[in-house]
């Protein structure tokens, strides 16, 4: 299997996500496709988390149809939260007990980190849920985001809401292989930087997941 870039119009992403994402959430103990993570491909093994007890949440995957070709709305989190501080993120978060769905959850928290109106937001299909090496099982929830509309950034959460090309995130010669040590161990994750971006972890994960999801 030859890697290649995916160049889509946002009809087309929209046409493959349909027929290649799957068309509801990943359930807890999936036997057909295991939970993705910051587990994956390492160079010293480790048990993956326990999905049983991780923390549910879910993020937006939005990509917005532009004339110049479509992109992926991203954010930078705010340079003041504890954790993951300054990185950049989709908006979502955790689940809360009233929501019902992960579709629920990445639109409430996309509202309420950005000001994204939900009306404008059409789903597609879910990746194969993320576990973090901070506990968290995210599901991915991948939409389109239709034009026009404002943001309105939450200052306590999020720094910037900004847009990258969809094509630069779907051609695998841009996911690099990248590590450090964390708690004694070297551990290896993607990182995708755009420019003066540095897209990477558990983000540039869900990327690499959705190119290989579409790509078959």
């Amino acid at each position: 299997f030859v890697m290649q870039a995916l160049d889509l119009t946002a009809d087309q992403f929209a046409e493959l996500a349909q027929r290649r994402l799957r068309p509801e959430p990943p359930q807890l103990g999936d036997l057909i496709a295991r939970p993705r993570g910051d587990h994956d491909d390492q160079p010293h093994p480790i048990r993956p988390p326990d999905e049983k007890v991780a923390i549910p949440a879910a993020v937006l995957i939005g990509v917005v149809p532009r004339p110049e070709g479509p992109t992926v709305l991203l954010t930078q989190r705010s340079a003041t939260l504890r954790s993951h501080s300054a990185q950049v993120a989709f908006p979502g978060g955790r689940v809360d007990a009233v929501d019902g769905s992960p579709v629920v959850t990445a639109l409430r928290e996309a509202e309420e980190e950005i000001g994204l109106p939900r009306e404008r937001v059409r789903t597609l299909g879910f990746l194969d849920a993320y576990l973090t090496g901070t506990g968290y099982r995210i599901v991915p929830v991948v939409a389109l985001v239709e034009p026009p509309f404002s943001l309105t950034l939450n200052a306590h959460e999020v720094d910037e809401a900004f847009e990258t090309p969809l094509s630069f995130l779907l051609d695998p010669a841009n996911h690099r292989r990248e590590g450090r040590e964390w708690q004694g161990l070297y551990r290896t994750y993607y990182a995708m930087p755009f420019g003066d971006r540095y897209i990477w972890g558990a983000t540039a994960g869900m990327i690499r997941n959705l190119y290989e999801r579409l790509s078959g």
